[in-house]
């Protein structure tokens, strides 16, 4: 199996890096014998903000990263979180708070790192 880590630095909305990084992260993690991986830093950690409303016909970035989760792993960086008053109970439900040396060992046991 093939791991994949991507880490994602830009605020969910306002540039479409998150965007692609999800499509691309979803994309992947449809395919047989891939493992993927997101860690959320910075801005991005909004990203897995509950409650997200956009208007018609806009991409949802909760919609999309609840995809990712459902076949791989979410971490948030818990120091960007409290930077920005975010409270774990305030994300989506399979996102983790999570470190940095969490993100250390998931870059260690990648096969790939993309950063967005």
């Amino acid at each position: 199996m093939t791991c994949t880590l991507f880490i994602i630095n830009d605020a969910p909305y306002g540039n479409e890096r998150a965007y692609n990084a999800l499509r691309l992260a979803t994309a992947l993690a449809a395919k047989d014998g891939q493992q993927v991986r997101l860690f959320l830093m910075a801005d991005a950690v909004g990203c897995a903000k509950s409650g997200q409303k956009v208007p018609e016909g806009y991409y949802n970035v909760q919609l999309m990263l609840g995809k990712v989760i459902r076949k791989g792993e979410v971490g948030l960086c818990g120091t960007c979180m409290d930077a920005r008053g975010l409270l774990e109970s305030e994300m989506i439900e399979g996102a983790q708070r999570s470190t940095l040396a969490q993100l250390a060992t998931w870059t260690a046991e990648s096969d790939k790192v993309l950063v967005f």
